[in-house]
């Protein structure tokens, strides 16, 4: 499919402006045909409360849906916002100028036969979006199902989830690229009554892309939740925007995400390019910025109704009420598999409980009630039990967990516990695992209240987990005076920079590294020959060389009176490669192994990783990643993210290492990187020893540079 390559401009909020609250909409092909899906846009733009005008635009009909049909778009008697083209691939091409001369600043383009048909169908979808761009309009589409915002009633979509009636109207913005999963999310929140603001379906995305609008959406003051679809790999940079937007207006992102491939190749001559994929923005920005991540459609839609109907989770710390020994045993372990807590109630708390609780309950936590709560028929001690837990400072939130409570009795508890859920400023999440057709009444008054009832303890358990606050990790500062220094030295740089012409770099940036001597021949050796007191390091310098070890070309150990010899036969070894000589360094002293990388695609933000180094890098994958550049702080935090960590800090005995300085190596590395600039494509420091000499508790022993290629 064609890459969106539109520029942002000023175009995009006013054409956005124009999709979302139209004044005159225009409906070209609409349908008389009641089973053609094509008849349901205007159907229901007439019928489900748009005030402005609705044109349609068919030669065949004189009126439809009692409106008048115009023949074309010049006998109209105004001027349109927005244009909704119900025809063919190629007609809708021709028309576009038409379109544009009407007024409209944006078009949905139904219409299928585009990219996602091969060849042909790619060279028709590139026709279509220079057409839209000579004549100034933005595009929704091609291949998609439209578009509906329900704080204006326009619903400019066929999607037959609407077929019963308009959505409720709420503070979700949807917006994802696949109709039919759309579709789904709505039919699935339409029954459990959650209310959506917009809803937006892009299709082959020709133009306007699901980031883009999302970016519009997180700004409007009717959306407070934003779930998103992505199955094709979205703009690295413009998603690290679209989460750091929602996290600085304290707005929730939601994504379900089923691309697997990153939009731009990112380099894997390092270890930490193969380690990291290429989804690493994707994550990074998830983890960084406090975007909820889903797994599938349920799943969204329950993290969404959790984020627009529950407060937030300020604590870890969840409490089970539940009429079922074994469904609390169930809750414990997914509360705990999930990463909150299930921590057992004070003293004090318990002796509450246990003045309600039958004596053959449970009251530490998961708090299990028993039926026999239940032998008067009324709900007022079980519900005495959730407030009395929901107002203890030793918990953060409830979950409530119900079997086979049904019928009449199921309707009562439903009433009393929508007063419960309204009355706390802690979310309750309830489980009802029990069949619908006997909880239909209950459900229902729960649903028209908009409380969440979740089918089973694990689903409960992870919308609690998707409330739970947490700060955004924001990247640090960029050094302004590093940036211009390291900006200068890498301007007229080629595609590779070796050990020894990043040794500079390394300096300027505060790394330590080993004394060093280039030797381009030799003769070179006297120098080191004279100032090593011990063993060195021998490396050859070749930007064909990315990986030394695997090649034989670095030798370890050399006796100084062994250096020349030792030299010249690397120098001889790799004579057929283009090279600077060889690199002689100081021995290191022995310590553990990290590596530190920074990688970054073409379109995407720089990212810092650390973990495990060495030669079994690729085979621990023991790292964490996260955006460039990083505080001393947020390094800190990174690196005890790994495995590693423990080996740092003094793993069974044995003698810490300074964590301090390594989290201050981190930072540095992670600032260097980001004063590269546009060209950085991957930074490594592999393996980084750490040791515990005070004089260098943080040396780098390797170094690889490349840069995308320089235009002329």
């Amino acid at each position: 499919m064609v890459s969106h390559q539109y520029p942002l401009s000023e175009s995009e909020p006013l054409a956005l402006d124009a999709l979302f609250n139209p004044r005159s909409i225009a409906v070209i092909g609409a349908s008389g045909r009641e089973a053609n899906p094509f008849s349901r846009p205007l159907r229901y733009l007439r019928s489900y409360g748009f005030d402005g005008n609705v044109y349609p635009i068919n030669p065949s009909y004189e009126e439809l849906e009692g409106a008048r049909c115009y023949p074309d778009l010049a006998a109209l008697p105004e001027s349109i916002d927005l244009a909704l083209l119900l025809v063919p691939a190629k007609v809708a091409i021709d028309l576009l100028p038409e379109v544009a001369a009407a007024g409209a600043r944006v078009a949905i383009l139904f219409a299928s036969g585009f990219g996602e048909t091969g060849e042909v169908g790619i060279k028709l979808q590139e026709q279509l979006l220079n057409t839209a761009r000579a004549n100034d309009i933005r595009i929704v589409g091609p291949n998609c199902q439209g578009a509906f915002n329900t704080t204006s009633n326009m619903f400019g979509t066929f999607t037959a989830a609407l077929e019963d009636g308009p959505i409720r109207r709420g503070r979700l913005a949807y917006v994802g690229q696949s109709g039919a999963v759309g579709g789904s999310i709505l039919s699935i929140a339409d029954e459990r009554g959650l209310g959506l603001s917009s809803w937006v379906s892009t299709g082959n995305q020709a133009d306007l892309t699901s980031i883009d609008i999302a970016r519009y959406l997180i700004d409007q003051d009717d959306t407070s939740v934003l779930a998103l679809y992505i199955e094709s790999a979205p703009n690295e940079s413009q998603f690290v925007d679209l989460a750091a937007r929602a996290a600085q207006r304290g707005k929730k992102l939601i994504v379900l995400r089923s691309a697997r491939t990153s939009a731009g190749a990112r380099a894997a001559a390092s270890h930490t390019g193969a380690i990291v994929g290429d989804a690493a923005a994707f994550h990074a920005t998830a983890k960084d910025y406090n975007v909820v991540i889903a797994n599938d459609v349920d799943e969204l839609v329950d993290f969404a109704h959790a984020a627009t109907a529950l407060p937030a989770l300020n604590g870890p710390r969840i409490a089970v009420v539940t009429t079922s020994g074994g469904a609390g045993s169930l809750a414990a372990d997914f509360v705990a598999e999930i990463g909150l807590e299930l921590n057992e109630l004070s003293a004090a708390a318990q002796l509450a409980l246990s003045k309600i609780v039958p004596s053959f309950g449970a009251v530490e936590n998961p708090i299990d009630v028993t039926a026999q709560i239940f032998r008067s028929s009324e709900v007022d001690d079980f519900i005495e039990v959730c407030r009395i837990v929901t107002e203890l400072d030793e918990v953060d939130g409830l979950m409530i967990v119900m079997t086979l409570v049904t019928g009449e009795f199921a309707a009562r508890m439903a009433h009393a516990l929508v007063s419960l859920v309204g009355s706390s400023d802690k979310p309750i999440a309830i489980t009802w695992a029990a069949a619908r057709r006997q909880t239909l009444e209950a459900r229902k008054i729960l649903r028209d209240s908009d409380c969440p009832v979740f089918d089973a303890v694990g689903d409960a358990a992870r919308a609690l987990n998707s409330r739970l606050h947490r700060e955004p990790r924001v990247p640090d500062r960029a050094d302004p005076a590093l940036t211009d220094d390291i900006g200068r030295l890498v301007e007229n740089c080629e595609d590779t920079i070796t050990e020894a012409s990043g040794q500079t770099l390394l300096a300027l940036a505060g790394v330590t590294t080993p004394r060093s001597w280039l030797a381009s021949n030799a003769e070179q050796v006297k120098t080191p020959t004279k100032e090593i007191s011990g063993p060195a390091v021998l490396k050859i310098q070749s930007p064909e060389i990315l990986h030394k070890t695997e090649v034989g070309g670095v030798k370890v150990g050399v006796a100084a009176d062994d250096l020349h010899d030792e030299v010249a036969a690397l120098m001889s070894k790799f004579a057929a490669f283009p090279n600077e000589g060889v690199l002689i360094q100081e021995m290191a002293p022995a310590g553990l192994e990290l590596i530190v990388g920074i990688t970054k695609s073409v379109d995407g933000p720089a990212l810092v990783t650390v973990g495990l180094g060495g030669t079994a890098t690729e085979l621990y994958r023991d790292t964490a990643t996260a955006l460039a550049p990083v505080s001393v702080a947020r390094a800190n935090e990174l690196i005890s993210e790994t495995k590693a960590s423990a080996l740092l800090t003094g793993y069974r005995g044995e003698q810490s290492y300074d964590l301090g300085a390594v989290a201050e190596f981190v930072s540095r590395l992670s600032h260097l990187g980001v004063a590269v600039g546009p060209r950085l494509r991957e930074l490594e420091v592999n393996p980084v020893r750490v040791t515990h000499d005070p004089k260098q508790p943080v040396v780098a022993l390797d170094f690889l540079m490349r840069l995308e290629t320089k235009e002329n």
